[in-house]
């Protein structure tokens, strides 16, 4: 499944839509919707929000992989930002001590199985997967 969104946050609930959707067609199971959704949304937020520089909308991609699922966000006419470069956020530190930003990023590495990040021509692809129960 595959489908571009305007660069708005009101878009996520299109987005929430579109995994349900996939879920129910694919048959997948349902627990792995949360994380899904989850990456998802703070991937899109992220880009909404740092790539200023364009108007393009945001294509995302749902496949099945195994029992579990693979996305991609793609973003056309962006700089490089590799997410998987990003500091760690330091979740130990007392709130007062902490630096504003990242907890998103740090949440998608921690529920997907694997990031991947591609950058060509002005053209940032983040996939990752989150996988299914194996029997």
């Amino acid at each position: 499944m595959k489908a571009s969104f305007p660069r708005r946050f009101s878009a996520l609930t299109d987005i929430v839509t579109m995994t349900e959707a996939f879920f129910a067609g694919e048959g997948l199971d349902a627990s792995l919707r949360p994380a899904t959704d989850l990456c998802l949304e703070e991937l899109f937020v992220n880009m909404v929000t740092y790539n200023t520089e364009t108007k393009e909308p945001i294509t995302i991609e749902l496949q099945r992989h195994g029992q579990g699922i693979r996305a991609a966000l793609t973003d056309r006419d962006v700089d490089r930002f590799d997410p998987r470069k990003v500091a760690p956020v330091d979740v130990e530190l007392p709130l007062e001590q902490r630096e504003p930003g990242g907890l998103g990023l740090y949440l998608v590495f921690k529920v997907a199985d694997a990031v991947h990040y591609e950058y060509r021509e002005r053209t940032s692809r983040i996939t990752f997967t989150i996988e299914g129960k194996h029997d």
